[in-house]
């Protein structure tokens, strides 16, 4: 089956009026000589350079899903792969659909400047090259033509496949949905509420949205527990950011001031960072200690996570006022047991960059290649393709990594005790794929308990 006969001619005439209506470049030579004559399986969707290159996952992760102001629902993009409850029948019935919402549908969407309309294709941002290596200059270019065309050509073929497969696929989604998206921020809030987490000093989290802040805010156990610091460039239109919980009776005033880490980023290097990745904060404690405390998602293959780091050291060397500060820092480091040379960052050599700017780890100098924070493997039903693999393959194939850290002064603080878990229950199973229906998140939650040198213990 060939793309053009599932996301038919007519179709890609109509998407490049609307595209060119909107003062964008035309893709139809990408169009006729490439995407149109190819096999919706083989030539699509086990494409993984196309997933690499992120023309399908990049609308997908802007238009997925888009939370907007004055409602605790979601707008969900007619797709397959979502909380969409339309019907989705036939293909022409999803092709009304996904039109209309792409370009004449205008939401009211939170940012810092305040409430802002856009339709969902003017959120869509360009795929730069300096982040994802593997788009070429030319695609580049045209990268927002050409991804929308992609995640049309993307939604369509699941339509077909799924209505191709079973008459009764809807009605199994709706359940789905209901357990791993709906409950997905009140099942993050519930862990965060138990015994085990609730009393912690500082929670560093990732790829948080605005709706889940919001949510924490208007939980009053939350509320009368935390501080809840976010980004100032907070992005809204991606909406994951990283955000730090600062325990008020350990933390009274709350967090003193923000870090512009980009700012320390070596001159000429293009760091692979989007707005709200990084956060920095300075607090003080009860007993007048001054930290600095930094949330960090890195980047899919970790090409950030060791220039985030010098640059947060860097702003802190080169300020004065930072002075005998405390480093605590929080991330999602996306570093590889087994990584590709040049193209992903290895755990052991990550260790090993940090030991030599004299910070440990929650893992100690030497982070074990085997004690993963990550079991996930990815279907051929969601967008980054370079990624799926079949059930029989979810292991040898899926994302089985040690991608978290806690980092710090190898002379401010010691471990006293730590620990890892992937069931809200203070426990961790090895040979489980998360997220599961009772835990929401595909990183397990990394703890420690740390004693600062001749000092009290505090909890990270």
């Amino acid at each position: 089956v060939s793309v053009s006969d599932v996301f038919a001619d007519h179709m890609f005439t109509k998407l490049e009026t609307r595209m060119t209506g909107c003062g964008w470049p035309s893709v139809r030579q990408y169009w006729e000589n490439d995407f149109k004559d190819r096999k919706i399986i083989s030539g699509f969707m086990k494409d993984s350079l196309l997933g690499s290159k992120r023309l399908a996952s990049m609308p997908d992760r802007i238009t997925n899903t888009i939370n907007v102001a004055g409602s605790d629902q979601p707008v969900c993009r007619p797709t397959v792969i979502n909380m969409y409850d339309g019907d989705l029948d036939t293909l022409d019935q999803w092709w009304s659909a996904w039109e209309t919402f792409m370009f004449d549908t205008d939401l009211e969407i939170k940012t810092k400047k305040g409430v802002e309309k856009k339709a969902p294709y003017q959120m869509l941002q360009p795929i730069k090259k300096a982040k994802y290596p593997d788009i070429t200059e030319e695609e580049e270019k045209v990268s927002l033509p050409l991804q929308t065309m992609c995640g049309a050509i993307f939604d369509a073929i699941l339509v077909h496949m799924l209505n191709t497969v079973s008459d009764e696929w809807q009605p199994l989604k709706r359940a789905m949905v209901e357990n791993l998206n709906k409950k997905k921020v009140p099942k993050t809030l519930d862990i965060l509420e138990t015994e085990t987490y609730i009393k912690s000093d500082i929670i560093t989290l990732q790829e948080v949205s605005a709706a889940f802040i919001d949510q924490a805010k208007a939980r009053p156990k939350l509320a009368e527990a935390f501080w809840m610091v976010a980004p100032e460039n907070m992005d809204a239109v991606r909406d994951q950011n990283s955000v730090i919980f600062l325990r008020k009776e350990t933390f009274p005033d709350g967090s003193n001031s923000e870090i512009s880490v980009e700012s320390s980023f070596e001159e000429g290097v293009k760091v692979p960072v989007a707005k709200g990745d990084i956060l920095a904060i300075t607090a003080t404690d009860v007993d007048g200690i001054s930290f600095v405390i930094a949330s960090f998602h890195g980047d899919t293959n970790g090409l950030a996570t060791k220039p985030v780091l010098d640059a947060i050291l860097k702003a802190m060397s080169s300020d004065s006022s930072l002075a005998g500060h405390k480093l605590l820092f929080g991330l999602d480091a996306n570093t590889y047991e087994k990584a590709k040379p040049g193209k992903q960052q290895d755990v052991l050599e990550f260790g090993t960059h940090y030991v030599a700017r004299r910070l440990t780890s929650c893992w100690g100098d030497v982070p074990d290649p085997k004690n993963y924070t990550t079991f996930n493997s990815r279907t051929y039903l969601q967008p980054q393709l370079n990624k799926a693999c079949k059930k029989s393959d979810k292991r040898k194939n899926g994302d089985v990594n040690p991608k978290d850290f806690i980092l710090f002064g190898k002379d401010a603080f010691a471990v006293e005790s730590m620990w890892k878990d992937n069931t809200g229950e203070k426990k961790y199973l090895e040979d489980t794929a998360f997220p599961t229906m009772k835990f929401p998140s595909d990183h397990g939650i990394l703890a420690a308990v740390l004693k600062p040198i001749s000092s009290e213990s505090c909890e990270a």
